[in-house]
């Protein structure tokens, strides 16, 4: 059986992922209202009700925003730890229906092994994510502020991963519309990760069996596609990493499903 994995989108606005083996169809991710979720996976001819469960990073809107529209109204386990729930059940004002893991440990769902690390970022008790199927395992590291010897540890085993790429240094030091403490908090170390810093982050846990990148959660106001693609194919093509397929994740459509 097949495993397909779809980016439904990623940014700033909000950040959802679709993976589905011969057991589970799991959303890493709800960051969309509910309405734009369902649209979204009709475009690969999915609906919310066959979901068998949702993964949540932590509790920013751009990640939780279709929680109740789709978590709650359907009654689909959601799989977080305890910090990230009572963050986001404070924020929403409803209690969800949660199955509790602690940061570090690993879990099943149906036919997959969840592996949980955390991530340096502001929210809680943000976790990054291995998913490990029969296909191939798919690595989720996206709001950070910059790349721990742990977080390089658990992505190494990556056969697809989404990693940040969130900003252009100098594109978001010059932006007229963010303030400074803002811009503070996204260089800081943990805020996100700029197209260079994600560019060294790839070059350290190359592998043969690295064969899928998606750059992910770019800025609106602070990044541009070609740049971060950029920077990226530089360092790749440095590190002679010419097997990795690459691609950018998109806010506004889903990316082609990747089928293995």
């Amino acid at each position: 059986m097949s495993v397909k994995f779809t980016i439904l989108g990623s940014g700033s606005s909000g950040n959802c992922a679709y993976l589905e083996t011969g057991e589970a169809r799991i959303l890493v991710d709800a960051g969309f209202s509910p309405r734009q979720i369902r649209q979204r996976l009709a475009t690969i001819a999915r609906a919310p009700e066959n979901l068998t469960a949702i993964l949540i990073t932590h509790e920013h809107s751009d990640h939780i925003a279709g929680l109740i529209g789709i978590a709650a109204k359907l009654n689909i386990p959601i799989y977080c730890n305890r910090a990230t729930k009572d963050a986001f059940e404070f924020q929403l004002q409803k209690k969800f229906n949660c199955h509790l893991f602690n940061t570090g440990a690993s879990f099943e769902i149906a036919d997959v092994q969840v592996d949980t690390f955390a991530i340096p970022h502001d929210a809680q008790d943000p976790v990054g994510y291995l998913i490990r199927t029969a296909a191939g395992n798919f690595g989720f590291a996206t709001d950070l502020g910059h790349a721990t010897k742990m977080v390089l540890d658990r992505i190494r085993a990556a056969n697809v991963l989404v990693l940040e790429s969130n900003h252009d240094v100098k594109m978001l030091q010059d932006c007229p519309r963010r303030a400074w403490s803002l811009k503070q908090r996204i260089l800081g170390r943990h805020g996100h990760l700029s197209n260079e810093a994600a560019a060294e982050a790839a070059a350290e846990i190359m592998s043969a069996e690295l064969k899928h990148l998606y750059l992910a959660h770019l800025s609106r106001e602070c990044n541009r596609t070609e740049l971060a693609h950029r920077v990226m194919a530089a360092r790749l093509q440095k590190i002679g990493a010419t097997h990795v397929q690459m691609q950018i994740a998109a806010q506004d459509v889903p990316c082609a499903t990747l089928e293995l």
